[in-house]
């Protein structure tokens, strides 16, 4: 195959929701007709935040690649695998660790805001820390070209160039691919209380929520605070209501319309609410009838991440021979 090759992975910490789908599954759907793409379970990375308590961490894997394949991440396009499955990510992040500073991972901006955000956890472990450099491993075991980014991760990527770079200055043999990154403009979606979208603050729209779920949740979601009556003018820039209307109705037509009577006090938050559970509902149903599909069949799906594991790891163990010759380590 002569596609360049894309990797991308997500930590298995609980329910895929909404943020995840425009953050990342509908742009890993499209990049799978364009690219050889690597898609992981990224169970290693979990456990540097949830160490602690690791009781879910497989049934939130075989959960979530039942998310891709109901966001239409296709088998058959597709390597889907998991990450602790191939154990030559583990050996080629070791190989990284002796030459990087730890003051490039450091100065990392989201290694001080993470710790800030998860308090409630001590994150003061080596693993916490070394977190971009496994995540330059899992993309340098698979001589990665590309990696699909939005612009408050290219930090991250531009460390992982960085130490790739270096790598290669001590051993050229290696040869290793410095990935670029494949820019994603997404739509930021706030949280449904308008706070930053979290599991851990009930405030999603998972995609396995029933129809009747999100009827729920969207009847409950923050708007204008002004607009106590209907015939009041409301606001609909930063109304989370009406940025899920542009992210999730395709009839645009509807939503300018609604967008246009809120203004100018003609339409109740009823009538804004379930014009966008149906939307969101149309776009969830044939993702809930893939996912169902796929759960329906455990032994298949488990089989099917075996399967793109041990797929997964014939490219990387001709890459790891590479790394070792070069690094001098083959008897």
């Amino acid at each position: 195959m002569n596609r360049k090759r894309v990797v991308s992975g997500m930590r298995p910490t609980g329910k895929l929701h909404l943020g995840h789908l425009v953050g990342a599954l509908q742009n890993w759907e499209r990049l799978q007709h364009q690219y050889d793409c690597f898609y992981f379970v990224a169970d290693w990375h979990a456990l540097t935040s949830e160490y602690a308590d690791t009781a879910g961490i497989t049934a939130a894997a075989m959960d979530n690649i039942a998310d891709w394949i109901g966001a239409g991440i296709d088998p058959e396009k597709s390597t889907i695998f998991i990450q602790s499955l191939v154990p030559e990510h583990a050996e080629l992040y070791l190989l990284l660790q002796m030459i990087t500073p730890i003051s490039w991972l450091e100065r990392v901006p989201t290694y001080k805001e993470q710790q800030e955000q998860l308090a409630e956890k001590d994150l003061s472990n080596l693993g916490f820390l070394g977190y971009p450099l496994l995540q330059t491993a899992d993309v340098a075991i698979y001589d990665a070209h590309y990696i699909p980014v939005g612009e408050d991760q290219v930090p991250h990527l531009e460390l992982s160039r960085e130490v790739v770079r270096r790598f290669n200055n001590f051993y050229p043999g290696a040869s290793l691919v410095e990935p670029q990154p494949l820019l994603t403009p997404t739509p930021r979606l706030p949280g449904l209380d308008n706070r930053k979208m979290s599991k851990s603050y009930g405030n999603t729209i998972d995609l396995s929520d029933s129809a009747e779920d999100v009827v729920k949740k969207v009847r409950q979601m923050y708007t204008d605070p002004n607009r106590v009556r209907a015939d009041i003018p409301g606001t609909v820039e930063g109304n989370p209501v009406f940025i899920y209307h542009d992210a999730f109705n395709p009839n645009t037509a509807e939503v300018e319309d609604l967008k246009s009577r809120y203004r100018a006090g003609k339409v109740g938050d009823v009538e804004v609410k379930t014009k966008l559970s149906a939307a969101i509902n149309a776009m969830l149903d044939p993702i809930r009838e893939r996912r169902a599909k796929a759960l329906a069949r455990p032994g298949d799906l488990r089989d099917l991440a075996i399967e793109g594991s041990t797929r997964a790891r014939t490219h990387a163990e001709v890459i790891m021979d590479r790394v070792r010759g070069a690094v001098g380590l083959k008897y």
